[in-house]
């Protein structure tokens, strides 16, 4: 019996092409990074504790796969967390900073088992290089409303903004659940994947990642 702790779309849209039965348990946490955190520890912290927060509400026996993605760029010389944008002034600026430069994404995974209090973790980094979009695309974009759920203010599969010029690791990582290193996961607790993660990734989303990857 396995639960994601996420309401996210696109990470259930991800998890359905593992081809394995789940349900969906959100829990809420307080995303606040702690002082001088780092983003591998944030995104590892969070995870866990989204996991966990989500154990009293599903049978004991069951498995919670949860998830914590966010978006890190050096700004001003400082290595720098970037979450959801609060709204569209905050979505210009974030995307105005990200325009034409490189950044990392990070996804942390956390598997628990309620009655063993066991907890399997992994992570996965993506470097991200954004085109040069121009102001007006910007504009379009964020007026859409599609900015706002998101880390770093933008979707890598967007059908209209397009705004990544190339990726240097995981595609579904920059969409929030990388697949390979959840099914590691699910192997490791005992669950069992055989569908060719690598070839219905790129089947379903339409990309090559060694092309994406040059």
């Amino acid at each position: 019996m396995l639960f994601l702790a996420s309401q996210s779309p696109r990470r259930r849209q991800l998890l359905n092409l593992l081809r394995v039965d789940y349900q969906i348990q959100n829990g809420e946490i307080d995303e606040t990074p702690f002082i001088n955190e780092t983003p591998r520890d944030y995104v590892q912290r969070l995870a866990a504790s989204k996991a966990k927060a989500v154990a009293p509400f599903v049978p004991a026996e069951a498995f919670i796969l949860a998830a914590d993605t966010t978006v890190v760029a050096e700004w001003n010389g400082n290595e720098t967390i970037i979450g959801k944008p609060k709204d569209h002034q905050e979505a210009r600026v974030i995307l105005a900073q990200l325009r034409g430069k490189p950044h990392f994404v990070y996804t942390a995974l956390a598997l628990y088992h309620s009655a063993s209090r066991k907890l399997w973790q992994d992570i996965c980094l993506t470097e991200v290089f954004m085109r040069d979009y121009s102001d007006n695309e910007m504009e379009e974009y964020i007026a859409s409303g599609d900015p706002f759920d998101k880390a770093g203010a933008y979707a890598i599969q967007h059908p209209g903004f397009h705004p990544v010029e190339k990726i240097e690791g995981c595609y579904a990582n920059v969409m929030g659940l990388p697949l390979c290193h959840v099914a590691q996961l699910l192997k490791n607790a005992g669950v069992d994947v055989t569908v060719d993660i690598p070839h219905i990734c790129q089947q379903e989303f339409h990309i090559s990642c060694r092309d994406l990857q040059r």
